[in-house]
C-alpha cells in the first residue's frame, strides 16, 4: 500500500492499523516531534506525550488491555486548514483482563504534515477506564 496522503486518508489508515493490532506501525506513522494530548485525562493518566518515543511507550501495552473490534460512527469533518481534521467516533471493543465490554466516544483534532501526525488533541470519554482493566497508560489509581 502506498503511503496514505491526506489526512483523512492517513486517519483511517491508523484505524486499521490498531485493529489490527500492529502498535509498532500505528507509531511509525507519527512525525518525530509529533504531540499527543489528552485534555480530559482523569488524574493518574498523562494529558500530554511529546514526541514518537514518548507516544510509543503509552502505546507498547494497548492490545494487552484493549481489544478493539470496531470504530463506528466515524465522522471526519474537514477544517480551513487542509492539514488538520475534526474526527467523531466511537471505539468499541472489550477489556481483556475482565472481558468487559468497551465503548469509548471520542472527538479528536488531528494536524497531519509530510504525511505524518503531528499533532492529536483527543477528547476521549474518560468514563471509559472506571472498569478494571482498562489501565494500559500506568495510571496511579
Amino acid at each position: 500500500m502506498s503511503a496514505p496522503t491526506s489526512p483523512a486518508d492517513l486517519y483511517r489508515h491508523s484505524l486499521r492499523l490498531l485493529l489490527d493490532k500492529d502498535i509498532p506501525a500505528w507509531v511509525a506513522l507519527w512525525a518525530e516531534g509529533g504531540v499527543m494530548e489528552f485534555p480530559f485525562a482523569p488524574g493518574g493518566w498523562p494529558r500530554r506525550l511529546e514526541g514518537r518515543e514518548a507516544i510509543a511507550a503509552y502505546m507498547r501495552h494497548y492490545p494487552d488491555h484493549i481489544d478493539l473490534h470496531g470504530f463506528p460512527d466515524l465522522r471526519i469533518h474537514q477544517t480551513t486548514d487542509p492539514q488538520t481534521i475534526v474526527v467523531e467516533m466511537r471505539g468499541v471493543g472489550r477489556l481483556v483482563e475482565s472481558g468487559a465490554p468497551l465503548d469509548v466516544t471520542y472527538i479528536a483534532v488531528v494536524t497531519v504534515r509530510d504525511g505524518h501526525f503531528t499533532s492529536y488533541r483527543d477528547y476521549w470519554n474518560p468514563l471509559a477506564v472506571q472498569e478494571p482493566g482498562a489501565d494500559f497508560a500506568g495510571s496511579s489509581r
